[in-house]
């Protein structure tokens, strides 16, 4: 068993997970719902206490030879396998998981404290139960709510807030006057409130311009490593409520993204893009400025998003990869694609004036 985390019956856990999801996500156990389980693991790797789940078709194999001890999947996939593990048949078998892994384990607590070596303006405001750790710099009319977890290395600045129960890991960056909202979570190295990249030609020169907006962000986002969320240039940078963003996106300035959209890592969004609600950017996709997406529209990874989209979907601009050999004859085809249309539009020409010639009418 491991040490130090909850062991749950899997009818205990069940029940916890019920609890979790509102009673939203209707499940059955068969088998033994008195298996003692511990930890979440792989089908490949895991024990007898661990509890494993099947979301995708690629993993089917991987029942049959699976050690776990509790398995979560719908009640088709349940039809045609059989696990030797007890088994949990749920419509959505990975939300179940989700909060089964929530729930043995827990995030951990703060201890309220600030480290001697942090430094707070005494014009900051910094709510109850809240753990301040080592170098910490809180700048004069910050507010920190209750409840919060800022460690190692942080920086907050001049009039920024930060919401109840949310948590800056080591190194983050909140800059002057930008906002998160409650139970939010940014991990090390993210810069929140950078200028914006604005500059006017002029002279054969540069003339940068003053990024006067913030960074707004609601409750229960989450935001990876090393992300970057510009502010306005004027106005602000609005991050909506319940958006998760993975590690090494780009946001830049004035950008709006819709509540519930989630962002894989090395995306990048250019200056005042509008991204709806319930949206999803897949790794690497690149999207242009001054466009705006619609609600509920899946962006495959790495691709490029180049004018508005305004119908929800599903949309893929990547040319599929193959050996190098046949990729370099096809872009050879595609650099001339333009002639090639130029002779179909020739040869129809000439084909239809023969046709209007054997035309006895």
């Amino acid at each position: 068993m491991a040490a130090g985390r909850p062991q749950l019956t899997l009818a205990r856990l069940a029940a916890a997970v019920e609890t979790r999801g509102a009673s939203g996500l209707a499940a059955t156990i068969e088998g033994d719902g008195n298996r003692i389980i511990d930890a979440v693991a792989p089908l490949e790797s895991a024990g007898p206490s661990h509890l494993s789940f099947l979301a995708n078709v690629r993993y089917r194999n991987a029942v049959a030879t699976t050690r776990a001890g509790a398995l979560v999947l719908t009640a088709a996939d349940r039809a045609e396998l059989r696990p030797a593990a007890a088994i949990v048949v749920c419509e959505q078998p990975y939300a179940w998981f989700a909060f089964a892994a929530q729930e043995l384990n827990p995030a951990p607590k703060p201890t309220p404290g600030v480290d001697t070596t942090a430094r707070i303006d005494a014009a900051a405001n910094v709510g109850a139960d809240v753990r301040i750790g080592p170098w910490v710099v809180i700048e004069a009319g910050a507010r920190i709510g209750d409840g919060c977890w800022i460690d190692a290395g942080v920086y907050i600045g001049q009039g920024a807030e930060v919401g109840a129960n949310t948590r800056l890991y080591p190194g983050v960056r909140l800059l002057d006057r930008c906002a998160l909202g409650a139970r939010g979570i940014v991990h090390s190295g993210a810069v929140i409130g950078a200028d914006g990249f604005g500059f006017a030609p002029f002279a054969g020169a540069w003339i940068k311009i003053p990024q006067t907006g913030r960074v707004i962000i609601g409750s229960d986002v989450e935001i990876g490593a090393n992300t970057t969320i510009d502010r306005g240039t004027m106005g602000d940078t609005v991050i909506e409520d319940d958006v998760k963003i993975d590690n090494q996106v780009q946001i830049a300035h004035n950008c709006r993204i819709g509540a519930h959209t989630v962002i894989a890592g090395c995306v990048g969004i250019a200056g005042s893009a509008i991204i709806g609600r319930y949206c999803q950017l897949g790794g690497a996709a690149m999207i242009h400025g001054h466009i705006a997406i619609c609600d509920q529209v899946v962006v495959s990874g790495g691709t490029l998003i180049s004018r508005s989209i305004n119908e929800s979907g599903f949309y893929s601009g990547v040319f599929p990869f193959m050996a190098n050999r046949e990729w370099e004859r096809n872009a050879a085809v595609v650099r001339h694609l333009r002639d090639l249309r130029d002779r179909v539009r020739s040869l129809e020409k000439r084909l239809g004036s023969a046709n209007e010639k054997e035309d006895p009418s």
